[in-house]
């Protein structure tokens, strides 16, 4: 079976044919994230960082909605592993302390506030962008499962799966606001904080959204599948 251009198997856009529910590929990268989050616990942990130990504990539920998810929709491996990656920044910048003399944005000298470019760009902000640029790819992938791969990449369809993606990203501010009520200390940051992280998650969703059309190539009649 031909599993090379059109069918999109190695584009951005998303695979015409479904990988097995437990490839090499997702495998790895569910080994990759067990690894660094198991390995978070000590280390928040030893640093009194109660906030990062809530979390951790919101990365298990998600972790398990994404095994959910892949096994309904079958992600690709490279989205598990763009996932994966994702946790492990996130989870980075709450626990790798910054060392002297390197910019930050706050009192709190972790990694999430080191400023990229000197207020203008900060780490958090970045990874708020790949992450809810991964979540709009996996919402597209999501829709093209729903309909048996039927529905194209117009500009309406993208429109609803950035939303989707900017909706996501919200329900994660929503996260960080129960933080601030159950602990008596966090590193959220004020509405300024929140006003960018929203930008910025709508900057990530966009960009998938515009990197799924350029990449989209319509799939082979199936006649013609070998």
């Amino acid at each position: 079976m031909n599993t090379s251009g059109a069918d999109g198997i190695k584009r951005f856009g998303g695979s015409h044919e479904r990988p097995p529910v437990w490839s090499r590929g997702a495998w790895s990268a569910l080994a990759f994230a067990l690894a660094y989050t198991l390995a978070s616990v000590p280390v928040a942990l030893a640093s009194g960082n109660n906030e990062f130990l809530f979390y951790i504990v919101v990365m298990a539920v998600l972790g398990a909605a994404v095994a959910w998810v892949h096994i309904r929709v079958r992600l690709t491996g490279a989205t598990l592993w763009a996932l994966s990656v994702w946790g492990v920044l996130h989870m980075a910048g709450g626990l790798v302390p910054l060392p002297a003399g390197w910019p930050a944005s706050a009192d709190t000298r972790v990694l999430y506030n080191l400023w990229l470019i000197p207020d203008r760009l900060k780490y958090d902000q970045v990874v708020h962008a790949y992450g809810f640029a991964v979540t709009t790819w996996v919402c597209w992938q999501g829709l093209r499962t729903a309909t048996r791969d039927t529905v194209r990449p117009t500009f309406g369809v993208l429109g609803l799966c950035a939303a989707a993606g900017v909706g996501f990203g919200a329900m994660n501010e929503v996260v960080e606001f129960v933080a601030t009520l159950l602990l008596p200390k966090t590193n959220v940051g004020g509405y300024e904080n929140t006003g960018w992280d929203l930008v910025s998650n709508a900057v990530g969703a966009t960009f998938a959204a515009v990197l799924i059309r350029l990449t989209w190539r319509e799939p082979p009649p199936r006649s013609t599948l070998r």
